[in-house]
């Protein structure tokens, strides 16, 4: 019996009421006790941001702590679009006092940490008629222009609570051993529906992408500058956190049962106990040496179950009951969030990514093996196209493509980066030559103690920043004798 309270907050479109389940399970495991405050927020109102909603939520939480309906320390179990609300209510208001803060077990249920796919669907005539019937057809605007992949809001919310660009100097730890302690637990199995089913994505519930919920994410400034060769001087941002996250990745749960422990939407021989399980586990953590055991256990038994069901066809057929499942289901992924800049910080929103085997050859059958099946969608935003999602299969990356490459070659996969000059003045990389571009190893696999693999984990966010040089033409300024 746990004497903690827990705070409980949704999704976007979402409310409390899909939390009775939760909130059942969890007093029959002895939280009868605990005072559950389920957070509602209006999400689906197009002037409501995520930061009103966190402000909101703090005006909330210090009035019942006054009041003494709220005790701490409580935990929080978000849902969706809260594990955002929560991140930026934590970040803003306990950032620079994390000691303060009255959370300190943050159980995330497939949190849309790094976006959704579907964030940019929900803005269009389809999600106004889903989702927005019953709400005079707003869809939360602005709530969803945060969600949306690789948004601005995203790569500043980063870089408050997780991670420190080489330019920063700001060494605050929110999430640590005398902090907050996060645990994400999502699924990597589609909807069942047929309505449903055509939002799916393979790596992904349904809704929010495995690499998108998990918080262990990276950064990477390449500028090309000062390069030299066209290879860019490579600077690893700084995490803000001392140990990973715990990461539990569940083959049979999709964005709704993953709320549900006592229930999911596919039928399976092992039943729902392992939700549940982990659910548990996080809330009792009682220490920072158990929340890291706790991270190598469900990475080491859970993940790695989930990620050999791609190759184990019999084993698929054993947990969902004689259904194979597609093996892409269990594929591992990475999401990489690329912004371009130019040198004098200013957005590039017209540029070409293309991405090569060891011997850069642009045409050659292996650069489209890559661009055909490795890479599996491309997204600019809508608000600014200088940023950028991709989505790579990599576990096609390192099975199938790599094994395509000669075997007296590397195995190492290259990006180039071209950009159309801003005017018939000004170029980028060179004042000499249209459309010049720039390239950069990103991934390889070798026996050196560091390798790129280690960088760009599976299933986890890369956030990539490239500066490229703005270069004048010899006509913009001249200097003549008298």
């Amino acid at each position: 019996m746990s004497d903690r309270q827990v705070v409980i907050i949704h999704g976007w479109s979402d409310t409390s009421k899909s939390f009775g389940p939760l909130v059942q399970f969890l007093q029959n495991k002895g939280y009868k006790a605990v005072v559950l405050w389920l957070g509602d927020y209006i999400s689906l109102d197009d002037d409501v941001k995520i930061e009103d909603v966190a402000k909101r939520l703090n005006t909330l939480v210090q009035d019942k702590i006054t009041k003494g309906e709220l005790t701490k320390p409580f935990d929080m179990i978000v849902h969706s679009t809260g594990g955002l609300v929560a991140r930026e209510w934590i970040s803003s208001y306990y950032g620079n006092a994390i000691a303060a803060c009255p959370v300190k077990r943050l159980v995330m249920l497939a949190p849309a940490n790094f976006g959704s796919k579907l964030a940019s669907m929900g803005q269009s005539a389809l999600g106004r008629l889903i989702k927005g019937w019953n709400n005079w057809f707003h869809t939360g605007k602005e709530m969803l222009a945060s969600l949306e992949l690789s948004s601005p809001y995203q790569w500043n919310l980063v870089q408050k609570d997780l991670l420190m660009p080489d330019d920063m100097n700001d060494n605050r730890t929110i999430y640590g051993e005398q902090g907050i302690w996060p645990f994400v637990i999502t699924g990597t199995h589609p909807y069942p529906g047929a309505l449903r089913q055509i939002v799916n994505e393979n790596g992904s519930d349904g809704t929010v992408r495995v690499a998108a919920a998990n918080l262990n994410a990276q950064g990477v400034t390449l500028d090309f500058t000062n390069s030299k060769e066209g290879n860019p001087d490579a600077r690893w941002w700084k995490s803000r956190f001392s140990s990973p996250v715990p990461l539990a990745v569940l083959p049979d749960r999709t964005h709704a049962s993953i709320i549900d422990p006592d229930k999911g939407d596919v039928e399976v021989t092992d039943g729902t106990k392992t939700l549940g399980e982990i659910i548990l586990q996080a809330l009792n953590c009682e220490s920072w040496g158990h929340y890291q055991d706790i991270s190598q256990k469900w990475d080491g038994e859970i993940n790695k179950r989930t990620a050999n069901l791609a190759s184990d066809e019999q084993a698929r057929k054993q947990l969902f009951k004689g259904d194979t499942q597609k093996e892409e289901l269990f594929h591992q992924y990475i999401q990489v969030n690329v912004r371009v800049i130019d040198d004098h910080g200013a957005d590039v929103t017209d540029y070409f990514l293309e991405f090569m085997g060891p011997e850069e050859d642009k045409t050659d059958e292996l650069t489209s093996y890559f661009h055909r099946e490795v890479m599996k969608q491309v997204h600019t935003n809508g608000s600014n196209a200088a940023y950028r999602c991709l989505f790579i299969d990599r576990t096609e990356l390192v099975n199938i493509f790599y094994n395509k490459i000669d075997k007296s070659l590397p195995k190492e996969l290259k990006m180039s980066i071209s950009a159309k000059p801003p005017g018939n003045n000004i170029s980028y990389f060179a004042n000499y030559k249209a459309g010049a571009s720039g390239s950069v190893k990103i991934h390889w696999i070798d026996d050196l103690p560091y390798s790129a693999p280690e960088r760009f984990h599976r299933n986890s966010t890369v956030f990539v920043k490239i500066i490229i040089p703005r270069v004048p033409s010899d006509d913009v300024f001249k200097l003549e004798k008298a």
